[in-house]
Formats: structure tokens, sequence, C-alpha cells
């Protein structure tokens, strides 16, 4: 199940919604029918959003379940959906709802990591499993030190790779 928050009570519900379930897979912004719940309407920089973004992300990341942001209704607007789906994925959304199969190739190529995120992505792996064979769990790249974190992103990293048909193999 999939669960859209689409008011204020509902967003200030989300955790608990998030939970509700072991069924529950993500919940998603229902951004319309939030703003008017809020008596306020869609603006290009989404501030109106910001609060409930935040707090379902939040429910989402606490309940183990995936976010997933609102659409983008102005089909016609692709710099507009750009600069959302650039915002909402430096949040930590997993994907965003679309309402025109016209948006999946622009949120798809904003979701992709780069060839230099993967080609980076390789490196941590390859040094973290090098380091492990030798029965360390510490390493450095370039002078920095790699931690549990950043070995987790590049496993996400690399997961997205795979999942845009990109080639990982070393």
């Amino acid at each position: 199940m999939m669960a859209a928050i689409e008011s204020a009570e509902g967003v200030l519900n989300a955790r608990e919604i998030a939970k509700a379930s072991p069924r529950m897979i993500g919940i998603a912004l229902g951004a319309e029918d939030y703003v008017t719940s809020q008596k306020t309407r869609r603006y290009p920089d989404g501030q109106e959003l910001m609060f409930a973004r935040n707090f379902i992300l939040h429910a989402a990341r606490a309940a183990g379940i995936a976010a997933i942001d609102t659409v983008y209704s102005d089909v016609a607007n692709e710099e507009g959906l750009r600069r959302e789906t650039e915002l909402i994925k430096q949040l930590g959304f997993d994907g965003k709802s679309v309402i025109n199969p016209r948006q999946i190739p622009v949120i798809n190529s904003i979701y992709a990591p780069t060839q230099a995120e993967v080609q980076n992505a390789k490196e941590v792996v390859a040094a973290i499993e090098e380091a492990e064979a030798k029965g360390s769990g510490v390493i450095a790249i370039n002078g920095k030190m790699v931690d549990k974190p950043i070995v987790e992103r590049a496993y996400r990293v690399l997961a997205l790779a795979k999942a845009s048909n990109m080639e990982v193999e070393a």
C-alpha cells in the first residue's frame, strides 16, 4: 500500500500513517489538496510545500518506507519540473509522482547518477571490500576518511545506476 497525504491533518499524522501497516511501502504528498487545506495555492518556488515535504519525508524514513513527492501539474514547463525534481532529490525523496508520461525521462535523468558518481561509488566499494578482507573497516580515499554512511551512499548510487540501466560492473 501507498498512502497519499493530502491535508494538514494528514501531514501531522504522517508518522502514524507511515507505520499503520507492514504492507505500507511508501507515502506520497498530494499537493493540490494539501495547499487548499492550508488556504493557499501552489507557487513556482514551492515554499508552501516545504513543511509538508519535510514532515512526510521524515515520517517515511522513520517507518523505513519510500517517500514520493507530488506531481508537477504544469506539463508544458519542463524547466520547472526539472527544478522541482532537483529540489526533492536534494531533500532525500525517493521519487516523484507524474501526471504525464513525458515527465518520466526528465525525472529519471535527475535521479540517475552521473558517470563520475558511479565511478566514485565503485572506488569506495572496492576500497571497503579490500579493507574488510584485510580485517579493517576503516579506509581513506584521496585523503578523505570513508565511513559507514559514505559506503551506504556508494551502494545506493550503484543500485540507482543499475536501475537506470547504466554500466555498473568494474
